[in-house]
This record gives structure tokens, C-alpha cells and sequence, in this order.
């Protein structure tokens, strides 16, 4: 057993870290803002108080404990609040692998991004990727781990696209759905890190997560309809993404906008991977989409 420090334990992937942990029988204490320790939900998990952002305290919060998960990003910004990629990806990540020096944690498992690399048009892979060369050049034995799209229960993608289907009798799909993604299900994800903890001949090695096949954008959004009982293939009224620029342009400062800038580029690339390195060395067999989803859609 081990005693693990969580950054991001209260958050759709987190939680299912945190759970995963629990059930390894590894001690997890997880650091939480002031006011959200209500929000970790198992039992015998502890709250240290504290913020990623501040690092005074957090050496003292991850000392004596064997090992260190990063899990803090964001999707989204909200410069008003200095929710921004440069702080929650950048500097928070920096400011978590230095405290872990400092306190002798050599032990760091980190979440990246598929997609993530210096050149890539969205500034969120782009932080992505400046957050993994902090983690690899902070004298750490580490690992990371760069996701695809991740679903299940709580999660953000698919179960906005459930309510599309559930309620358009056309659903709107920004360009022209061709785009595709690997979606890997967060329970996969999260066994990932708790077996990481415990498998020290990974360090030094970057892992690219996703499910055993790739979908389109509409593909994707078929299997949720199916799921849903509605008819496959859905009717789709596709919006040319040029045409959607400006417009997301103009209204993305707005919190309820769904979508960003930033967003429409990742939606413009694919978001695939060979998923078996990663596999092979956790010891997963990934959970096929249409079986994820009907374990929590329904």
C-alpha cells in the first residue's frame, strides 16, 4: 500500500482516480480548495486543503507521501478568474513537480492530452505540452498519460451529445463530422494511474490512451443516439466550420456558449492513437464504446 497525493480529485476523471486508488488499498490524500471537500465522496480519502496555484504549503502537503498524480487542467478559460491554460497548465504543474522535489516525492503521474505538441494550432495542446516538459525536466520518475476523449457517467462530451440526440430532431455537427476520435472510458483511464503508482519500470515513458477504435464525429453521435432508441443514422444539419468562426468568435466570452475558439481548432483535427503500448503495459483491455455507453446512458 502507498500513501498518494491527488491534484484534481474532486473532477469527472479524478473521482474515478481517487476510486480507483481506494480500491487498490492505497492511502490517497487529495488537495482540495477551501469549500469543496464535500465533493470527495469516498470514504477514508483525506482533504488537504490548498490550491495548485499557490505553491506555499504544498511541500508540506506532499511530504511522506510515495508518490504524487497531477490531474489539474482545464478546458476552458475564464481570464476574469485567472482560469487560464498558462496558470492551470503551465504554472500549476510546475509548481506541483517542484513541491514534490522538495518534499523527496520522486514518484509523478501526470494527465496529459492526446494531441498535445509544441506545434499544435490550439493553445490548450500547446500549455499541454509545455505542462509535460515541466514534469520532464523536474527530476522526477515519471509518467504520463495523453488521453482521447473520455466518457462515462458525469463526463462533458457525450452526455451533451445525449441531449442533442435527445431532444433535436436534426442535431447540429460543426464541420463535416468526418473528424474522428478514439473515446476511452474514464474507468479504463483511471485504473491507468492506480497501477502506475506500483509500476516504476513505466517512469520516463509517455503513454497515448484511447479505446480499441476510432469514430467519426458522426459515428460517435449515432452510437449515442442508438443507445437512446432513437433511429441510426441520426439526421445531421452539418455547419461549414469557416462560417462558424466568427461567430464563435463573437460569442465565446459568454459563459454559456458552448464552445471556443480554441475548441473549434481541436475539432478540426483527428484525436486517434495505437492504444496498445498502453494496454500491454497496464494490463487493460479497453471497453468498447458501445458497451461503455450502455452501462450509464440508459
Amino acid at each position: 500500500m502507498a500513501t498518494v497525493f491527488v491534484t484534481g480529485g474532486t473532477g469527472f476523471v479524478g473521482s474515478a482516480v481517487v476510486g480507483a486508488l481506494a480500491r487498490h488499498g492505497h492511502e490517497v490524500r487529495c488537495l482540495v480548495r477551501p469549500g469543496s471537500e464535500s465533493r470527495l465522496r469516498i470514504q477514508g480519502v483525506s482533504a488537504v486543503p490548498g490550491d495548485v496555484t499557490e505553491p506555499a504549503g504544498l511541500v508540506g502537503a506532499i511530504r511522506n507521501a510515495d508518490a504524487v498524480i497531477h490531474l489539474v487542467g482545464i478546458i476552458r478559460e475564464q481570464p476574469a478568474r485567472r482560469v487560464t491554460f498558462d496558470v492551470l497548465h503551465i504554472q500549476a504543474t510546475r509548481n506541483v513537480a517542484g513541491a514534490a522535489r522538495e518534499a523527496g516525492v520522486r514518484r509523478f503521474v501526470h494527465m496529459s492530452a492526446l494531441g498535445t505538441r509544441p506545434d499544435a494550432p490550439s493553445r490548450y495542446h500547446r500549455t499541454k505540452w509545455d505542462a509535460e516538459q515541466a514534469v520532464r525536466e523536474g527530476g522526477l520518475d515519471w509518467t504520463i498519460f495523453r488521453p482521447s476523449v473520455i466518457f462515462g457517467p458525469g463526463d462533458g462530451f457525450v452526455t451533451l451529445l445525449a441531449r442533442l440526440a435527445r431532444w433535436f430532431p436534426v442535431v447540429p455537427v460543426i464541420g463535416n463530422g468526418k473528424n474522428r476520435f478514439q473515446p476511452v472510458a474514464v474507468a479504463d483511464v483511471a485504473e491507468s494511474f492506480a497501477r502506475a503508482v506500483a509500476r516504476p519500470e513505466t517512469a520516463g515513458q509517455v503513454f497515448e490512451v484511447g479505446g480499441p477504435r476510432a469514430y467519426t464525429f458522426d459515428e460517435v453521435l449515432d452510437e449515442v443516439a442508438a443507445v437512446l432508441g432513437r433511429r441510426r443514422p441520426v439526421p445531421k444539419l452539418h455547419h461549414p466550420v469557416g462560417l462558424m468562426a466568427p461567430l464563435v468568435r463573437a460569442f465565446e466570452a459568454l459563459p454559456l456558449f458552448p464552445l471556443t475558439s480554441d475548441q473549434l481548432l481541436m475539432l478540426g483535427e483527428d484525436n486517434t492513437c495505437d492504444p496498445m503500448p498502453w494496454a500491454r503495459a497496464f494490463g487493460i483491455t479497453p471497453v468498447e464504446f458501445p458497451a461503455g455507453l450502455r452501462a450509464y446512458l440508459r
